[in-house]
């Protein structure tokens, strides 16, 4: 395990858009959010937490972050650059994956 990860998890079993978002969100995602969104200490927020429950932070918020950055918030890591290669195709299966991890730690 990470020792700077943010958070812990229970780990959901993965198949099919949000195996495939999983592998995109190691590649892509992970060196600033942590492996399986669980946040990097000296890079990123955790992703599975309950500010980006879907009522908050709705799908379409992590299409604006990937595709134009965002402002700094929540947290104290400040602004999230744009992420260059990514389609929206791509961010929807993420989007599965993180979703698919929330719903495993009671984040809906």
């Amino acid at each position: 395990a990470e020792t700077n990860a943010m958070v812990a998890i229970n780990v959901p079993g993965l198949e099919g858009n949000a195996a495939v978002g999983g592998r995109i969100f190691e590649t892509a995602c992970a060196s600033c959010h942590g492996t399986m969104g669980t946040g990097n200490e000296d890079a990123g927020p955790p992703l599975i937490h309950k500010i980006y429950e879907p009522g908050h932070h709705g799908d379409e918020s992590f299409q604006r972050a990937v595709a134009t950055g965002v402002r700094s918030h929540h947290w104290r890591f400040g602004d999230m650059a744009p992420v260059p290669g990514l389609t929206r195709g791509d961010v929807a299966m993420i989007i599965a994956y993180i979703r698919t991890i929330q719903r495993a730690n009671g984040i809906q």
